[in-house]
């Protein structure tokens, strides 16, 4: 398993990639030299957020879930 160290140079990139509006990304990983090339901005931004979710759990912060409710008042 990744480190937070390892799981935060990651986020680091992708955040670096994202603001320079590139879609690719090399880095080294489990198996050695890696490369990755998003489809879409949405793709890019969601493997930010997942990075941040491990990092977050990895670091001992509880997951949380926000649940909204409803109705048409009848």
């Amino acid at each position: 398993m990744a480190t937070v160290q390892d799981l935060q140079a990651q986020l680091d990139a992708l955040r670096a990639v994202r603001a320079g509006g590139e879609k690719r990304i090399r880095f080294r990983g489990p198996n050695g030299e890696q490369e990755v090339e998003f489809k879409s901005d949405a793709e890019l931004a969601a493997a930010i957020f997942d990075l941040e979710r491990q990092i977050n759990i990895a670091q001992g912060a509880r997951a949380s879930t926000v649940r909204i409710f409803s109705s048409k008042g009848t």
